[in-house]
């Protein structure tokens, strides 16, 4: 609202999510494979195998150019990237933790530094020195995913933080300790996992069968443990966000379902490797790491699918918007823009004011400054491919923008602006729409009652005897229904007004009473 933000056509959320599980996947490595290291060089020196003390030489190359290198590389990039798309979110993550960033930042400085000493005082240090620094290099890695774990979390579940402003408040939320110990249960899982990639990839079968059988004792103990942390995890949320990701529009739920079947193949395939371990194709290490990254998105994407409307829970929405007015917020709360609008509040918009002849120009802005950070006009959530298919009206689309944060499992904020400024951003959307995919309620075909549901109702409403919508009109008989469904707002007063005709509103009441019955 209060930044120009980078417009992408194909998915802004999309980018972030794609340089961001990037980074997890290394990042997470870091802190997991730090371990690793330390703690099998002394497992080699314990044993005085010289060939595994040779490969994590070897491994310990391949980790800091991954971790060190790439890592900082993606790390910079999720910056670059928010900072473009979601500049008003970034600006309260700064100014609200910018003593915990700092203090991020000076272990990431130790982090570096200590790799790049582990590695190079490989045969130039004594043994106890560069065993100190492996230790150092892991507990400045751990350090940062436990700064980091707070803010990450801090976004979906604010806790306290909302009234108090308390650093410590929204440090310490509720989903803090389940998702640090979930994080950092599959850091060692993927230490195990990164070391089957160089593991395999020797010429020496004892050597191989070695590293192997010892990658395995990171994945599986890793993967035990991770549903409980999970489990715990999914407890923390709050009871509203998780109901609403298993309604209407269920991504957190499949997302959920994706996680543990991935989990699963990660865990059985890295027990196989343990059948025939000196035989263990190096091609076969990929599988497992494309099963553990899979199992990763998965995750990230819960996790970001839940927090909407939101880009912090109950306090910004995702479209910069604030949801209560805050000292401070510049006048970019719902209350204010609905009272002096949106393009007043804006400060980049090039039309103040809503008239005939700017209708659609300043629709256009105010897509891009409410709904542009979701949606696209084509593409990746494209509004032209949305109301192509819903075949809705201008009348239609007007309706639905005054109750959007009740659709789809209330996942979009609500609008914020005057009527005039509803009506353009309504004529806009259907000046999207291919010529004749909007249909006149009257010129519209008889249809059964389904049929009607799904295009009128199933924005809102799950085709189920257990939805509000279902259970209120249950209770009366079939005039009754037919005549409730004239007076919505009755029933509800931010329900849009039925648009079908008098044939639809029969079938529908008939097919909504025969649900009811089949209960």
């Amino acid at each position: 609202m209060n930044y120009p933000v980078w417009d992408l056509t194909f998915g802004a959320g999309l980018l972030i999510a794609i340089v961001s599980v990037v980074h997890v996947f290394v990042s997470h490595f870091a802190v997991g494979g730090g371990l690793f290291l330390v703690l099998t060089e002394q497992k080699a020196y314990r044993e005085q195998n010289t060939a595994l003390l040779e490969w994590l030489k070897r491994h310990t190359r391949f980790f800091v150019l991954l971790t060190v290198v790439f890592g900082a590389m993606t790390g910079v990039g999720i910056w670059f990237t928010i900072g473009l798309i979601h500049p008003s979110g970034t600006s309260i993550l700064i100014h609200s933790y910018v003593w915990g960033w700092a203090i991020e930042w000076v272990f990431f400085f130790l982090e570096i530094t200590a790799a790049l000493l582990y590695l190079y005082g490989w045969d130039r240090v004594d043994r106890k020195t560069h065993l100190w620094l492996g230790w150092i290099y892991f507990v400045a890695a751990f350090m940062s995913m436990v700064i980091i774990n707070g803010i990450i979390t801090f976004m979906l579940t604010s806790g306290k933080w909302i009234e108090t402003h308390n650093f410590w408040h929204g440090f310490f939320n509720p989903t803090y300790f389940p998702s640090l110990f979930a994080r950092f249960a599959f850091s060692l899982a993927l230490a195990g996992i990164y070391a089957l990639i160089t593991g395999t990839f020797q010429k020496n079968s004892d050597l191989k069968a070695t590293v192997i059988r010892w990658s395995v004792r990171w994945i599986v103990p890793a993967f035990v443990i991770l549903p409980l942390f999970i489990y715990w995890y999914i407890g923390q949320l709050p009871a509203e966000v998780w109901a609403s990701a298993q309604g209407k529009m269920p991504t957190a739920t499949r997302y959920a379902n994706l996680a543990l079947i991935f989990a699963i193949l990660t865990f059985v395939a890295a027990l196989v490797t343990l059948i025939r371990p000196k035989k263990v194709p190096f091609i076969y290490s990929f599988v497992v790491l494309a099963f553990a990254f899979v199992t990763m998105w998965s995750f990230e994407f819960i996790r970001e699918s839940i927090r909407k409307p939101y880009i912090i829970y109950d306090y910004m929405y995702v479209n910069s918007i604030f949801k209560q007015p805050v000292e401070g917020d510049g006048g970019f709360s719902v209350e204010n823009i609905r009272e002096k609008g949106v393009l007043k509040v804006a400060r980049w918009a090039e039309n103040r004011t809503v008239t005939e002849e700017n209708k659609l120009a300043a629709g256009r802005e105010i897509f891009r400054l409410e709904c542009q950070t979701c949606h696209g006009i084509s593409g990746y959530r494209g509004m032209k491919g949305i109301l192509s298919q819903k075949k809705w009206s201008y009348s239609m689309i007007l309706n639905r923008l005054g109750s959007l944060d009740k659709m789809v499992n209330g996942v979009m904020p609500p609008f914020a602006g005057t009527e005039a400024e509803k009506e353009a951003l309504a004529a806009y959307l259907a000046s999207l729409a291919p010529a004749g995919a909007a249909v006149a309620p009257e010129a519209a075909p008889a249809a059964d009652g389904e049929t009607v549901f799904q295009q009128f109702c199933s924005d809102c409403h799950e085709a189920s005897p257990d939805d509000p919508l279902f259970v209120k009109l249950g209770q009366f008989g079939i005039d009754q229904i037919r005549y409730l469904i004239t007076r919505l707002d009755s029933l509800n007063e931010d329900m849009p007004p039925f648009e079908g005709n008098e044939v639809q509103r029969d079938a529908l009441a008939k097919w909504i009473l025969e649900q009811t019955k089949e209960k």
